[in-house]
């Protein structure tokens, strides 16, 4: 067991995408408040038709 590896892993607090440059853009808060914000404009409640035809069984 390679004891350095587990320490710098315990220690990683941050994330990362690798653009199509091969470069590190670090994941801020700010980025995923927007995905959050878009998936939650994006969402949509199931109907009262929905619910009816999961219990027929569709």
């Amino acid at each position: 067991m390679n004891l350095n590896n587990t320490a710098s892993a315990l220690h990683f607090h941050g994330a990362a995408i690798i653009d199509e440059d091969g470069r590190e853009i670090p994941i801020t808060e700010d980025m995923i408040q927007r995905a959050c914000e878009h998936l939650e404009d994006q969402w949509q409640y199931p109907t009262a038709q929905y619910h009816r035809a999961q219990k027929v069984g569709g």
